[in-house]
């Protein structure tokens, strides 16, 4: 009996090997055909090839990105001609507007934000009496203390000369052997609002510490790339008048908050005709500094003749002048990126902090603070 099944029961076993083998075939011939369909230049091995298809590849999305750019200006125009609204452009995605949601960021163009204006006066209500309001409100005048570490660079020094002239009613005091805090409880008798430290490191200026006066806060920020105003082409030397201010992209209340601190080093009275303008930018947390001029020059413009000739013969008519407005730096050229915000005057040892940078909070490139 045991013979026999075991005879029927073996086509039944073949049967199933049969399908197992048909199973494992197909799954080779998906995984090549998904091979063929992955192809990439970098996967040839030949330079010159690999060159070539490159080439071929980009040209190609070149030719398919100038089909669509016609095609939607095609279809604007064809809008536009019937009298009705162009279709929307899609909008790219950037790191900037897919950026992690953050409860503090509040903008007021924002409709929720419109809808719950309780929340949004709760948000910043704080701002009319912080440490900064006395300045905004040109109360008191800014009066800005800069000194540098124990140990600076030649470099420092010419650093610190440029930011005597971007900042109106700067001074600059040598460091010596005195300790910060009683550099902070000078500072406060002579009246000053804002003390400012270069650090340098590797002959180098690597970090400023902005502390406002008499009770603080306390910023902690990481100097990079500095570029001095000798070291920018075509550059211009800044007036005596006082700047005007931008600061872009402080969106979150850490960021309202750093911008206040920024806002306090300079006076709320810009002299326009001085054309100066300082830019705090931030983006992606990195805040861009950029000192400019603009200036306006009167262009003639000129047009051709559209009945003379074309080529040697054709005159141009001069039809009167025309403004053109540029900008020119002044320099100097740095970035900042915030390490820590602390309250009251510089202390290492009790001071509490408002907020810290640590490297457990990067946890995605989309998540910005400021």
């Amino acid at each position: 009996m045991g013979a026999k099944r075991k005879k029927e029961d073996a086509p039944e076993m073949a049967e199933d090997a049969d399908i197992d083998d048909g199973g494992c075939r197909d799954r080779r011939n998906r995984q090549k055909v998904e091979k063929k369909e992955e192809f990439r230049p970098s996967m040839i091995k030949n330079k010159e090839k690999r060159s070539a298809a490159h080439a071929k590849l980009k040209h190609q999305k070149k030719l398919e990105k100038r089909k669509t750019k016609k095609a939607r200006e095609a279809a604007d125009k064809q809008a536009l001609e019937l009298g009705e609204e162009p279709p929307q452009r899609s909008v790219p995605r950037t790191i900037e507007n897919t950026r992690e949601a953050d409860e503090t960021v509040c903008k007021p163009d924002d409709a929720e934000l419109m809808l719950h204006l309780w929340s949004f006066t709760q948000l910043f209500v704080a701002n009319d009496a912080d440490e900064f309001s006395s300045i905004l409100r040109r109360e008191r005048a800014p009066k800005i203390l800069i000194t540098t570490c124990r140990f600076h660079s030649t470099r420092g020094p010419a650093f610190i000369s440029e930011l005597l002239t971007v900042i109106p009613n700067a001074h600059y005091y040598k460091r010596g052997t005195y300790d910060l805090k009683k550099i902070v409880e000078y500072a406060t008798k002579e009246d000053f609002t804002t003390l400012i430290v270069v650090h340098t490191s590797r002959r180098e200026p690597d970090a400023l510490l902005v502390t406002s006066l008499p009770s603080g806060p306390t910023a902690h920020f990481k100097l990079s790339k500095l570029v001095l105003r000798k070291e920018i082409k075509n550059h211009g030397n800044p007036t005596g008048h006082v700047p005007e201010l931008v600061l872009n992209n402080f969106t979150t209340r850490l960021g309202h908050r750093v911008g206040r601190m920024i806002q306090s080093l300079f006076p709320q009275n810009p002299d326009f005709r001085g054309r100066r303008v300082v830019t705090f930018h931030n983006q992606r947390d990195y805040i861009f500094f950029r000192h400019h001029r603009y200036i306006f020059e009167t262009k003639e413009s000129k047009q051709q003749d559209p009945k003379s000739k074309k080529g040697k013969d054709a005159e141009d008519k001069s039809t009167g002048q025309q403004v053109i407005a540029r900008l020119q730096e002044c320099g100097p050229r740095f970035v900042l990126k915030l390490k820590s915000l602390q309250h009251g005057t510089f202390d290492t040892r009790g001071g509490e902090y408002e907020w810290v940078h640590k490297p457990e909070m990067d946890t995605s490139r989309r998540r910005f603070f400021l």
